[in-house]
């Protein structure tokens, strides 16, 4: 049986292709709001629907939830979470970097664009 999860519960919380660490503030029949307070992996860049292709029309940019966003998750998406929770632009930091030592040794075409916003997102987030 799943752990009970109640407001004011720390959480990992998997939205779209990042995972955040978080605080439930609201428990809806699907969903928990979850307030951002780390980031665990920052999100793939590129279109959801086409995983690690370089040719599609339009390749997104894709930033992590800001510090303390709130966000709809899925239940089944959201884990209780006991550890200490990292500073959030420590924890931005360390998830872009583990982003782009993967895509380093990647030599797609995917992975190229991927790192090119990971280094107009590193401006935008690090100014």
């Amino acid at each position: 049986m799943a752990a009970e999860i109640n407001i004011g519960d720390k959480v990992t919380a998997i939205y779209k292709t990042g995972k955040y660490i978080g605080e439930v503030t609201n428990i809806r029949p699907q969903h928990y709001l979850v307030r951002v307070l780390a980031v665990l992996k920052h999100p793939m860049q590129g279109d959801l629907h086409n995983p690690k292709e370089a040719d599609v029309m339009l390749f997104h940019e894709r930033r992590a939830l800001a510090y303390r966003e709130q966000t709809n998750v899925p239940k089944q998406m959201v884990k209780p979470f006991e550890e200490e929770i990292p500073e959030y632009k420590d924890s931005l930091k360390k998830a872009l970097d583990k982003m782009k030592t993967e895509l380093t040794e990647d030599s797609s075409a995917w992975a190229e664009q991927s790192l090119n916003n990971i280094e107009s997102l590193e401006k935008d987030y690090f100014k």
